[in-house]
């Protein structure tokens, strides 16, 4: 799953695939498109929060927020030619700190021009299952793959796919 990267006449990263597939979102890894799924769980986050009440004030509420808490994201009827899944999942059976990375989950348009990316901020493979295997054919099929993350982004732009260390924060860093 080769694709070449680009910049059209506004500056925007421009892909070209190397061929036309039915799968509508593709997984970058590294800057590089890795797999490709025709579909993708709800990306979801949902903010803790406690609700307070002011003594004497009977028509408002405070609201307090705490923590974020992200759902795991599960790619489906996946196909690749690239041997980075298998590799990151001998990562995680090996308990490697690197093992976790920044994964885009990218839509483009027919042009190959980014419409959407979402960025998973230090992603972890936590299951993955292969569809029978055929031995006449170059791409390994992928029926699924879920990632549990640690953070999100949202955007119009890809480059988040990058292998990543924990910041001084104890944060993974989103870029």
């Amino acid at each position: 799953m080769a694709a070449n990267t680009s910049n059209d006449v506004n500056g925007n990263v421009k892909h070209e695939l190397n061929y036309v597939t039915a799968n509508r979102f593709y997984v970058e890894i590294g800057g590089t498109i890795a797999a490709s799924f025709t579909e993708c769980s709800e990306l979801s986050v949902k903010i803790q929060h406690e609700t307070h009440y002011e003594g004497g004030v009977n028509n408002q509420q405070r609201i307090f927020l705490g923590h974020a808490e992200f759902a795991d994201v599960t790619l489906k009827r996946g196909i690749t030619d690239d041997l980075i899944f298998g590799k990151w999942i001998d990562e995680i059976f090996k308990l490697q700190p690197t093992s976790r990375r920044n994964v885009n989950i990218i839509v483009f348009n027919q042009g190959g021009e980014i419409m959407k990316s979402w960025t998973l901020i230090g992603a972890v493979p936590i299951a993955w299952k292969s569809s029978p295997l055929q031995a006449d054919g170059e791409t390994v099929a992928i029926e699924e793959l879920t990632l549990s993350f640690e953070g999100l982004n949202v955007g119009k732009k890809s480059g988040g796919g990058n292998s990543t260390k924990r910041v001084k924060t104890g944060f993974f860093s989103s870029s």
